[in-house]
Order: structure tokens, then C-alpha cells, then sequence
């Protein structure tokens, strides 16, 4: 099991956000989030939202980077992965 990291990208409320997956478990994923210090409110689904400033820092606790489509594909493989059509049913 992984956790997985891209880069952060995605512009929002002045800063940039990135992406943390697990390739096999979301209690991994809840687990990791937990001991880095990243909230609840910033799961969605089946990824957590992280400010990029931190990125170098979940590095360090383990998150592996990898591309934004390595990450999609292997969240996808995981079975873990919400289509975007599923996300608004299952808030």
C-alpha cells in the first residue's frame, strides 16, 4: 500500500492545492492524513485536498510522488476512485 502525492496545481483560495491517494486503502489514506496533520474537512471522496506548501513535507513522511495521470490511473486501479457523476450522492 501507498500513499501517493502529485503536485500541486490547482488554484484556490490564493494558494495552490495538490492531491494524496492510496493505491489500495482509505484506511491507509485516513491514517496518514491523520499523522501529517491534515483535517477530515479536507477529504473528498476519495482524495485529500493539500495545501502545496506542505508538499516537501509529506514527502518526507512518506508520500510518494507521482504525475497527476499516475496518480488518476492508479487510484482508478485501486477501485477507490468516485467518478465525478457519484461525488454529489455521496456527501
Amino acid at each position: 500500500m501507498t500513499v501517493l502525492i502529485d503536485d500541486a496545481r490547482w488554484p484556490g483560495h490564493g494558494r495552490l492545492w495538490g492531491h494524496l491517494v492510496s493505491d489500495a486503502s482509505l484506511v491507509e489514506l485516513h491514517a496518514f492524513a491523520r499523522a501529517a496533520g491534515i483535517g477530515e474537512r479536507a477529504f473528498d471522496h476519495d482524495h485529500y485536498d493539500y495545501p502545496g506548501e506542505h508538499h516537501a513535507r509529506l514527502v518526507a513522511l512518506g508520500a510518494v510522488p507521482v504525475g497527476r495521470r499516475e496518480l488518476v490511473r492508479r487510484l482508478a486501479a485501486s477501485g477507490l476512485r468516485v467518478p465525478g457523476r457519484d461525488r454529489t450522492r455521496r456527501r
